[in-house]
């Protein structure tokens, strides 16, 4: 709701607040349909201001709030200023050798990070973010290593670790900028060939960076990000210990960045989705000692909100579950009181956050 002046009112806006006159008397209810009529009415009893319902009062779900949020607008608007200075650094990087700036990779982060309020206000502002196809690798780098401060913020490192995770996220997927688009997002499934290429973009990227002065874990984190604690990734089949600390962190910004983006053959999921999907396939992945945080942090985000279930039901989420954080308990008014609903003890679903 915003308040405008009488006379740039114009027909079809919707009153938000009843306008009263000067003995306190509605002259105009609110939610009433401006049109002539209306804006006569205001006129004669010298109205100077009134409320009207803006785009964002119209929102139904969590994520239509936000993408239509004046500080999300904000910060797309910096993103896509920004932007730009990333990809061309990369590109000349990848294409020339012109060996990247970090201090400028990190006074980026710092800009965009500034002015917002939270971890999980930025998480919000990227899973709203949409980015053209021929931009996806450079956008899924660059919103991993915004996601990675938020992710070292959670986790408590110290402020050179955190550094340290945010130009590994910067980097570690460069190799993909030798691999074409077409192949890097195809929507239907790939085939041995073109997977087995794919793989190859943890050593083009090592080759693009070896003779830079980097940090030694950024890196490792190029070669490693793919590598999985239960010895089945790759390039070398590493395990837990074998694969670097930064790397280890890495390969879960990755999946989380990928599993919050849209694509061409799915839509983005939900956090507790891919809070979901981490505890189907996750802990044998993944370093448990750095997921199992990440993921109570990313269901914490979601306590209060309302959602719909599968069987069109509205509730709040209410309290956290401690063993499967994707399920968490559920309350609304009922008619004898207030019911809860443990969905970890349920087969409906959450199919859209309010």
């Amino acid at each position: 709701m915003k308040t405008i002046a009488r006379l740039v009112l114009k027909p079809g806006m919707e009153i938000g607040e009843d306008v009263l006159n000067s003995r306190g008397e509605v002259i105009v209810p609110a939610h009433t349909i401006v049109d002539a009529t209306v804006i006569s009415r205001l006129e004669r009893h010298s109205v100077m201001a009134v409320s009207i319902l803006d785009e964002i009062d119209y929102a139904t779900t969590h994520f239509e709030k936000v993408r239509l949020s004046q500080a999300f607008k904000n910060f797309e608007q910096l993103y896509n200023h920004l932007f730009p200075q990333y990809k061309e650094m990369m590109n000349n990087l990848v294409e020339k050798g012109i060996p990247v700036d970090t201090s400028i990779l990190l006074q980026i982060y710092h800009i965009l990070t500034e002015k917002v309020v939270s971890g999980r206000q930025l998480l919000d502002f990227l899973y709203n973010m949409v980015p053209s196809e021929d931009e996806l690798t450079h956008t899924h780098s660059m919103n991993s290593a915004l996601i990675a401060g938020v992710f070292a913020d959670w986790l408590g490192m110290k402020p050179h670790e955190k550094e340290t995770l945010i130009l590994c996220a910067y980097f570690y997927d460069i190799g993909k900028l030798k691999l074409p688009n077409s192949l890097l997002w195809k929507s239907g499934k790939l085939t041995d060939v073109e997977f087995a290429q794919i793989k190859t973009h943890p050593f083009l990227g090592y080759e693009i960076v070896k003779d830079l002065d980097l940090d030694p874990h950024i890196l490792k984190s190029i070669l490693m990000h793919h590598e999985r604690c239960d010895g089945k990734g790759y390039p070398s089949r590493l395990k837990m210990q074998q694969i670097d600390f930064y790397a280890r962190h890495i390969s879960i910004i990755d999946a989380y960045e990928a599993m919050t983006s849209p694509r061409a053959y799915r839509q983005s999921l939900t956090p507790l989705e891919v809070v979901e999907r981490f505890e189907d396939t996750g802990f044998m992945q993944y370093d448990h000692e750095i997921l199992k945080p990440i993921m109570s942090r990313i269901a914490d985000t979601q306590l209060g909100m309302t959602v719909k279930l599968s069987d069109d039901t509205i509730w709040e989420i209410f309290l956290p579950n401690q063993i499967r954080f994707s399920k968490p308990t559920l309350k609304r008014e009922g008619i004898g009181g207030i019911e809860l609903l443990d969905l970890s003890k349920s087969s409906l679903k959450i199919v859209a956050i309010y």
